[in-house]
């Protein structure tokens, strides 16, 4: 889902697998994995999507960058 921020444009979030999908502005796409379900939800919820996602989520879960 499209998201309004300065630094994130897109996120997508698997429930099941507790995967999240980030999508930036400059293209990059990461998979966070092992991310609950709140976090997920403040995440969308939050005033700053990228002040959340540097405290709360960038080096907190493992990820991997995706290609393409």
């Amino acid at each position: 889902m499209d998201v309004d921020s300065t630094a994130i444009q897109a996120i997508d979030y698997d429930a099941d697998h507790e995967k999240l999908f980030v999508r930036f502005l400059s293209g990059e796409r990461y998979l966070y994995v092992g991310v609950p379900g709140e976090v997920c939800r403040s995440f969308l919820d939050a005033e700053s999507k990228g002040r959340f996602f540097q405290a709360e989520i960038r080096d907190q879960y493992p990820y991997n960058r995706l290609d393409g």
